[in-house]
C-alpha cells in the first residue's frame, strides 16, 4: 500500500508525526511526503524531522507567498504531477491550507481516494481562507475524520454521507502525549528566558484579521504590555506582525515591553504552553495544544473552530475590539476556579483508528 501525505506548514508536520509512527509500527506501507513549502520555516532542519521521527519530505516544491489564487494553482499543477508519477492508493491532507485544498482537488480530479484529517471544523466565518478550504476539502473528500462530535454534527448538517465520516478523536492529543514529556525533559527555554513555573503569560499573534487592521493590532500590543507590567509576557514574534509594526514607533514601542523571541522550535513553544499560567492567542491550533497541557486560553477572536473548550471554560473569545474591554475579560477569565474535565478530542489514538480504517 502507498500514502502520500500533503503538507505545507510545520503545525500540519507535528499533526502527521503520529501517523508517520504507526504507520511504520506496522509495515508494508510506503509514507510518501510532500511539502508545498506554502510555509517557509527556517527552523525546519533535519533537526526537526529527527526530533518528530518522522523521514524529511521526499518532494519539497517550494511554492510559498503570492495570492491564494496564484499559490493554489500552482500547488496543484505541481502535486499532479506528483501524483501521476507516485499514483498512491491514497492521499492524506490536515486541517485547512491552500495546500490541502490543493493537494485534496488533484487527487479527487484523478480519481485517487482522499483522506481529510480535521475535517467538519468550522468557524462559519466565510472571510477567513481557512473556512473555504476546509469546506471544499470536506466534500471533495472519500474518508472524513472529524476530531470531536461537534464536527461531526457539521458534516451531518452539510450532507455529507455518514458512511464516509468517523470520530478518530483529535491527532493533536496523539502528538501532545507523543511529546510532551520529551519538551518538558528536553528543552531549557524557560531557563534560557529566565522564566518561573507559571509565573507568566505566553502569547501568539498572527492572524490576518489582526496583524492587517491596524486598530485590532494596537488594541492587542496595547493588552499584552499592559499585562507585561504584571507579569512576564512571552511573544515569538510572526514574521506578519513584525513586518506589520515596523513602521510604527508607537507599535514598536509596545513590544519592547515584551520578551520577544524569534519564532520558537517545536519543542520550546510546547514547553512554554506547559509553563505558561495563561495563552493569549489568534491560532487555532494553539487553543487545542493548551488545553491538552492543561493552560488556560484567551482567544483573541470572534469565533473558534474549537467551541469545546469555551464550554468547558478552558477558552474564552475575546475580540480585540477596545483594550481595557480585553483586559478586564483576561482579568475575569484567569479568576475562574472551575474549569471542567472532560475528553472531547478522543482518547489519544486517534492516528491508530486512521490508520486501520484506511487500509481497510
Amino acid at each position: 500500500m502507498k500514502i502520500l501525505t500533503v503538507l505545507g506548514a510545520r503545525p500540519q508536520f507535528i499533526k502527521a508525526a503520529p501517523l508517520s509512527h504507526a504507520i511504520r509500527a506496522q509495515g508494508g506501507i510506503e509514507d510518501i511526503i510532500l511539502h508545498t513549502g506554502q510555509h517557509y520555516d527556517s527552523n525546519m532542519s533535519d533537526v526537526f524531522f529527527d526530533e518528530l521521527g518522522i523521514e524529511a519530505p521526499r518532494y519539497h516544491l517550494n511554492i510559498g507567498g503570492g495570492t491564494h489564487g496564484a499559490m493554489t494553482g500552482r500547488q496543484l499543477v505541481e502535486i499532479e504531477a506528483v501524483l501521476l508519477e507516485n499514483r498512491p492508493d491514497v492521499l492524506l491532507v490536515y486541517g485547512d491550507t491552500n495546500s490541502t485544498v490543493a493537494g485534496a482537488l488533484a487527487a479527487a480530479k484523478l480519481d485517487i481516494p482522499v483522506a481529510h484529517v480535521e475535517a467538519g471544523l468550522r468557524s462559519f466565518n466565510r472571510k477567513m481562507p481557512e473556512e473555504i478550504n476546509r469546506v471544499l476539502t470536506d466534500h471533495i473528500s472519500t474518508w472524513l475524520f472529524p476530531p470531536s462530535e461537534a464536527a461531526v454534527a457539521h458534516l451531518r448538517t452539510e450532507g455529507i454521507d455518514h458512511d464516509r465520516v468517523m470520530n478518530v478523536g483529535d491527532i493533536m492529543y496523539d502528538a501532545a502525549r507523543l511529546f510532551g514529556e520529551k519538551a518538558a525533559r528536553t528543552s531549557d527555554i524557560c531557563n534560557r528566558l529566565g522564566l518561573e513555573e507559571k509565573a507568566f503569560r505566553l502569547a501568539t499573534v498572527h492572524r490576518q484579521e489582526n496583524t492587517d487592521d491596524p486598530a485590532r493590532l494596537r488594541v492587542i500590543l496595547e493588552t499584552l504590555a499592559t499585562l507585561a507590567e504584571e507579569m512576564p509576557l512571552v511573544l515569538p514574534l510572526h514574521p506578519r506582525t513584525r513586518a506589520r509594526c515596523a513602521n510604527s514607533p508607537e507599535l514598536m514601542s509596545l513590544l519592547s515591553k515584551l520578551t520577544l523571541t524569534e519564532p520558537l522550535g517545536f519543542f520550546d513553544i510546547i514547553r512554554l504552553q506547559q509553563a505558561a499560567m495563561t495563552l493569549v492567542t489568534d491560532s487555532g491550533g494553539m487553543q487545542k495544544e493548551a488545553f491538552f497541557h492543561k493552560t488556560p486560553v484567551v482567544v483573541l477572536r470572534t469565533e473558534t473552530e474549537w467551541t469545546e473548550l469555551v464550554d468547558l471554560n478552558w477558552a474564552r473569545l475575546i475580540p480585540p475590539f477596545e483594550t481595557q474591554d480585553v483586559l478586564n475579560s483576561i482579568m475575569e477569565f484567569e479568576r475562574v476556579e472551575t474549569r471542567l474535565v472532560g475528553e472531547p478530542y478522543g482518547n489519544a489514538h486517534a492516528a491508530e483508528k486512521i490508520l486501520n480504517a484506511v487500509c481497510r
